[in-house]
């Protein structure tokens, strides 16, 4: 391990923050380095994007009423532009306590040129003491360019040097990349890369050494880079907590474009808020107790099996139940997308009982990710959802974005798993943005990929949150030490058999539980406070 790091002592050979601009590094400019004291950042105003600090527990506002313990849960804003990427959580945390009491660091940024038509800005936080020897990376949300200074902060108050990156573009949806093949490939792989190689550079011309451990720590959009990250560029990091991927990002498209298809073609199909909170309680109605325990939870909401034709209104519409058109739509979208053609599911459904109400992609018109996406892949600032072909236009979709911007090929994690790089994933069941039966896909495909289970075990695990929404939040316990989990595992050999997450309600814990590697869940033991995780043990269900 490194030693701790304390201005003028461990890393005094490097270069001081001051001087930074005058480092030489490879298709690197250093635009300028400051020496910012204790409590003095504050955040870019046209920064839109960052999640809050760790500890976080509400989501932005919107978010639909939560049943259960815990109270109303709010959802961070799923898939669109400020979408949590840092696994900080969604906004709504107190954003500004973090940057009073943050610790005096070395900001520098930077803008790297690795090819013609390329500017990807990057920021690395260095902290003055106290440095762990550690690197800790932060994704993006949506199409936002904004840097995650919340996250950022979080890891330089946790002794992390911390990175974010622009992606290679300022703005909100992906204009930038029309014409740009280069910046397209930015965005998709090689801006996050490019960010690592250079803030590897700089930790090591500051402090005289390069990080002992690199992690990669990030949400949503985030979620997609780690996957890519692990894949395309396998040794840039030791560990990645991936949560919630939009990955493969041409597939979750395609159908957050598919359920605005099935609410909206007909104006009698679309579901509105108050009845998507009415479907979560006549789900959670019947469902809770399926897994041993009626405490406000459902553990595993695949074991459900509810029968949606039980909501369809007998007496004409009513607010307690769906009309025959809302029932199909309904069932469409808990199906998931398919080719009209063969009957291939292109992207799973999602769960029934996930709190959709609000949510972007069941809105009247699609979430921006959605069309930009297609308009980057296509080429084509016109083009109109309304025409996508979930045949043609699924393939030629997937042959674009299978080398950019998805990460479809779990045999190329064996190389990141070869030097002893491990994996978590975790996915809230509520996720409302992105299919959580999406991250179990993936997972088991890397199983497969891998050798198997017994094997894969040692590689990566995957962590299914109940009650959580995108990313963060929720009305179940969700909020635990991401990197310490991550660190103690690929440090230590601490593999995590289990994560005690908490649920607090005004800044005050009131339920604990363990979080279980998929397919196990937390099982009540029969005695003993259901709010308290020593009550609770992972078992299969």
């Amino acid at each position: 391990m490194l030693a701790t790091a304390s201005a003028g002592s461990a890393w005094a050979a490097g270069t001081a923050c001051e001087d930074m601009t005058k480092v030489n590094l490879p298709n690197t400019t250093i635009t300028a380095a400051t020496l910012v004291p204790k409590g003095g950042f504050t955040p870019p105003r046209n920064n839109q994007g960052g999640g809050p600090p760790p500890g976080a527990q509400q989501g932005g506002p919107g978010g639909p009423v939560g049943q259960g313990p815990g109270g109303p849960g709010g959802q961070a804003g799923p898939g669109g532009p400020g979408a949590p990427a840092g696994g900080q959580g969604g906004p709504g945390g107190n954003q500004n306590a973090v940057y009073a009491t943050l610790p005096a660091f070395c900001r520098v940024m930077a803008t790297v040129r690795a090819v013609p038509d390329s500017e990807v800005k990057v920021e690395v936080w260095m902290p003055v003491d106290n440095w762990n020897g550690k690197l800790e990376a932060l994704g993006n949300g949506g199409f936002s360019s904004s840097i995650q200074y919340n996250g950022m902060a979080g890891a330089v108050a946790e002794g992390y040097t911390a990175t974010g990156t622009n992606t290679g573009f300022d703005g909100n949806d992906s204009s930038f990349s029309i014409g740009h093949p280069e910046k397209e490939t930015d965005w998709g792989n090689r801006a996050v890369h490019e960010m690592v190689v250079t803030a590897k550079g700089v930790i090591a011309a500051h402090y005289g050494d390069g990080p002992k451990y690199s992690y990669w720590n990030s949400c949503s959009t985030g979620g997609r880079q780690g996957w890519v990250a692990a894949e395309y560029y396998p040794n840039d990091f030791d560990g990645l907590f991936i949560g919630d991927p939009a990955n493969p990002m041409s597939r979750l498209q395609a159908n957050s474009i598919y359920i605005n298809l099935a609410l909206n073609t007909d104006p009698a199909a679309f579901i509105t808020p108050a009845k998507w909170t009415m479907i979560h309680k006549a789900v959670m109605d019947e469902c809770d107790e399926k897994d041993g325990l009626k405490d406000g939870l459902i553990q595993d909401p695949m074991k459900c099996n509810f029968d949606t034709k039980t909501l369809l209104c007998k007496n004409g519409d009513a607010a307690d139940c769906l009309t025959a058109p809302q029932v199909e739509a309904l069932n469409k979208i808990a199906t998931g997308s398919k080719n009209p053609r063969t009957g291939e599911s292109l992207y799973p459904g999602y769960p029934l009982g996930t709190t959709m109400g609000g949510a972007p992609v069941t809105g009247k018109n699609p979430d921006n990710s959605a069309p930009s996406t297609f308009k980057m892949l296509f080429q084509d600032a016109n083009w109109d959802y309304h025409t996508f072909d979930f045949d043609k236009d699924t393939a030629r979709a997937d042959k674009l974005g299978n080398n950019t911007i998805n990460a479809v090929n779990p045999e190329k994690l064996k190389a990141l798993f070869a030097h002893g790089g491990k994996i978590i994933l975790y996915h809230g069941w509520e996720d409302p943005a992105i299919s959580p039966l999406e991250q179990i896909a993936l997972y088991e495909g890397v199983v497969k990929a891998d050798g198997g289970l017994s094997k894969t075990y040692n590689d990566i695990r995957l962590f299914m949150i109940p009650a959580m929404p995108h990313c963060a939040g929720g009305y179940g316990p969700n909020a635990y030490d991401k990197m310490q989990v991550l660190s103690d595992w690929v440090e230590k050999g601490k593999a995590p058999d289990e994560i005690i997450a908490s649920h607090s309600t005004a800044g005050k814990v009131d339920r604990t539980m363990p979080l279980c590697p998929y397919p196990e869940i937390a099982k009540y033991k029969g005695t003993g406070s259901i709010m308290e995780a020593q009550n609770f043990v992972c078992a299969k269900p």
